[in-house]
């Protein structure tokens, strides 16, 4: 209840809330005593059983807040955002290189802003980026300023730069990416850039600290792997495999794993942890019988679940200590405690006590995708009696069999939360994880690991990273490898896992087949669609960009296609193709209305998505998108009716392909009506596209028809480029006369967008104005059209950074 609270109440009132758990639990023993003596024994369990519950209820809920509290405390003041401040600190964690630079951890020791010293977070995220600057916040900044090429930045270095900060803020769309909770569980409360161009003080590193040996370590191990492999690929699976690095896996390899079900071997999970802790348990144990004198100091299984809980804890340490990784440690700290001071409870209670641990350490855990998917499949594995360690499964081959049937029984009863969390399943992945569990668990992991004494091992783990890739690719390409099925609501994602539970079970088969209705609301959902004759707009939040899903009944259009951020990364695969995957959408036509990257970056992820897409559009003929698919022009009069709904293509004219240079005033302008309601999506028209539309469309006015012109005015309209001063000028805006504006643009962007001259002649039309860092995506539906919805709002969490207004 408290991970969900939308805004956080004042600290004093989660202190209150765990002052009166702790003043309960102590009237209730005060009550049991009194009870005892009065001999009233038969309510005594149950009034204790549920008052013990509602104080540790409340006992939860108050640290919790109060957790949170704290540590929203610490947060950026946003007066500091976008200054040039300057920083002492130490670089933490495991610096990233990527194309444009490095990104690292940095926390920061002291800051200063003119002359005056500030607070900032205690931990930074910054990156320091190459060649053109034109990464920053400041508006009006040249595009052509050059930084200082990044140095080698290493774990534990003291630093001195001058950075701009900003708050943790990231796209909000439906079924996307949590980005701000996940800098929250990392701890990180600011991000921002080091300023390194020839007017700012080049930053200095001070010197080498002993702060974050581990990190330093990692990074050192991480260098030697791809400094003895040759193949980029198969060293960012060694390095992942070794220091915990998942970002030096290729995205291409990523998309593999996926597809096959194998992603969670290709990083420090708990199976890695929990293996590496069998292994070091039995290691110890042994040496351990050796020697008299030590196990009549202490038995040697319990010297040996000691050793290997605390080896499995270094290990997980050295793989930075990652969050699944922390709670894996955590779960078996909390049964080997069981185990150690000789208590022996069912099963489910142990269970339930390694998830109540994990939560109360980090309450958070709950909202993550790896925490339901890794408890629940050690709960079904329980439940089901997998009979791993059968006496009928005795020797290899029925070892062999135990786990098949474990593989098994967990993709059956973990497909319907799958589905649930991710929208997607692998049907090859019982077969890929039969073959890739045994070979990343007993030879890759093993020579990775190997290699960090014996660096020519990681050869020999990079060979066979290179074998199982190939096979994986394989899997990965048969037809119907991936379902994909839209995202249902909560309550049927839960039916599905009772069904899968069920059917996994050892019960008889007329109580597991009950499972079945209970996997039909997963399986059969389906997103809700507009009704006939109306249609909806979503403006995804792409960050500085644009790209607007536009449905009818049974019809689907994308204007333009988000911005790319680098040559591995674009709001194509980040954003769109999750939300078409979501809403189980097939395209029609893509539009991509010019050629500047922050509209035609994620293109091609998305035809990727949508074979069967027509692509639409003002891009020239050399471009590298009509590789992918040929191209129609658009022009003025190109006219298509879906559903009921009229689309009218605007702007530009024939004449103007060839003869207009500039890629803004290409824009395809496209207008979509209803009977009652209209919208018009502009692109990056600037005010000379604007006038010649309203010239265009009046003499193709019959005089006799009132103002405001029918052919331009819109209920709704997307900001042209993005709300430029360049654009939206007064004459056409008198003409379209909007009740509402989507502006898509970036946090904190450079160019300034949306302009404050904009925003006030929009206030003058009296429309309203939405915009997607303070909304997130936005949705408007014609048959709803005086309440549209922000996402950030509608799925506010105190996590979540509020934009000022």
């Amino acid at each position: 209840m408290q991970v969900q609270q939308a805004v956080l109440w004042s600290g004093s009132v989660y202190m209150f809330f765990m002052l009166l758990a702790l003043v309960s639990h102590r009237l209730i023993a005060i009550f049991s005593r009194v009870n005892r003596r009065l001999r009233h024994g038969s309510v005594n369990g149950s009034v204790n059983g549920f008052s013990f519950l509602l104080i540790f209820a409340l006992l939860a809920f108050g640290a919790s807040g109060w957790r949170a509290t704290a540590f929203v405390s610490g947060a950026l003041d946003p007066a500091l955002e976008g200054r040039d401040i300057q920083v002492a600190g130490v670089v933490s964690g495991l610096p990233q290189p990527f194309e444009g630079g490095v990104r690292f951890r940095f926390d920061a020791a002291s800051a200063t802003l003119d002359g005056q010293s500030v607070t900032l977070p205690k931990r930074l995220e910054l990156a320091w980026y190459a060649g053109g600057w034109g990464r920053g916040d400041d508006v009006g900044a040249s595009a052509n300023e050059r930084q200082r090429a990044p140095q080698s930045v290493q774990a534990g270095e003291r630093w001195q730069m001058t950075v701009r900060l900003k708050a943790p803020h990231g796209s909000v769309n439906p079924h996307g990416f949590d980005y701000e909770l996940w800098q929250w569980v990392q701890g990180v409360q600011a991000t921002g850039y080091v300023r390194a161009s020839r007017h700012d003080l080049a930053p200095q590193r001070l010197q080498a600290t002993w702060l974050h040996p581990v990190d330093s370590l990692r990074q050192r191990v991480r260098e030697r792997i791809f400094a003895s492999v040759p193949d980029p690929n198969a060293a960012g699976v060694v390095a992942a495999l070794v220091t915990g690095d998942q970002r030096a896996i290729e995205r291409a390899d990523w998309n593999v794993f996926r597809a096959t079900g194998v992603a969670h071997l290709m990083s420090i999970s708990g199976l890695h942890i929990t293996m590496f802790a069998w292994l070091a348990a039995a290691l110890v144990g042994a040496g351990w019988r050796r020697s008299g004198w030590l196990c009549l100091w202490l038995p040697a299984p319990s010297a040996a679940l000691i050793g290997g809980v605390l080896l499995a804890g270094g290990y997980a340490l050295f793989s930075g200590w990652g969050v699944p990784a922390q709670r894996t440690v955590l779960m078996l700290a909390t049964v080997g405690a069981l185990r150690l001071s000789g208590v022996r409870w069912p099963w489910p209670q142990v269970w339930l006590l390694a998830c109540a641990v994990v939560v109360a350490v980090d309450p958070w855990a709950l909202l993550q995708a790896g925490f339901w998917l890794s408890f629940v499949a050690v709960g079904v594995l329980f439940a089901s009696d997998s009979g791993a360690f059968s006496p009928d499964h005795k020797g290899v081959g029925g070892r062999f069999v135990s786990l098949l049937r474990e593989q098994w029984v967990i993709t059956l009863a973990l497909t319907p939360l799958v589905l649930l969390l991710f929208g997607q399943v692998s049907l090859v992945g019982l077969l890929a994880n039969a073959l890739a569990i045994a070979w990343v668990t007993l030879l890759v992991t093993p020579l990775a690991m190997l290699g960090a004494l014996l660096p020519g091992v990681w050869s020999v783990a990079a060979w066979a990273v290179q074998l199982m890739v190939e096979l994986l690719q394989a899997l990965a390409n048969w037809p119907w490898a991936v379902l994909w099925l839209p995202q249902a609501p909560v309550w049927a994602g839960l039916a599905g896992v009772l069904g899968g539970v069920l059917l996994a079970m050892r019960l008889p088969w007329s109580l597991r087949l009950a499972g079945l209705p209970l996997l039909l609301p997963v399986l059969l959902w389906q997103a809700p669609l507009p009704p006939a004759g109306q249609f909806e707009l979503l403006a995804a939040d792409v960050g500085q960009g644009s790209a607007v899903l536009v449905r009818t009944q049974r019809h689907a259009l994308l204007f333009d296609a988000g911005p790319r951020f680098s040559s591995d990364s674009d709001a194509g695969q980040r954003v769109l193709v999750p939300l078409l995957r979501a809403l189980s959408v097939q395209l029609d036509t893509l539009v991509l209305s010019h050629r500047d990257s922050d509209h035609t970056g994620g293109a091609a992820a998305v035809l990727a998505l949508q074979p069967q897409a027509r692509l639409l559009g003002s891009l020239e003929d050399e471009h590298a998108l009509l590789a992918l698919r040929p191209l129609e022009r658009c022009v003025v009069g190109q006219r298509w009716q879906w559903d009921g709904v009229d689309f009218e293509m605007l702007h530009p004219l024939a004449a103007d392909y060839g003869v207009v240079n500039k890629t803004n005033a290409m824009s395809c302008v496209l207008r979509i009506s209803s009977a009652k309601q209209s919208a018009l999506l502009a692109g990056d028209i600037e005010r000379a596209q604007e006038a010649d539309l309203v010239r265009r469309l009046t003499l193709a006015q019959p005089q006799s028809q009132p103002q405001p012109l029918t052919g331009l005015q819109a209920d709704v309209l997307l900001a042209p480029h993005h709300g430029s001063h360049s654009s939206s000028g007064a004459l056409f805006l008198d003409a379209v006369q909007p009740r509402l504006v989507l502006v898509q643009a970036g946090y904190r962007n450079r160019f300034g967008h949306p302009h404050g001259a904009v925003l006030a002649r929009y206030a003058a039309q009296g429309a309203q104005v939405l915009d997607t860092p303070h909304c997130g995506a936005i949705t408007w539906q014609s048959w709803q059209a005086d309440t549209p919805r922000c996402e950030r709002q509608a799925q506010q969490r105190y996590w979540r950074h509020q934009v000022p207004p």
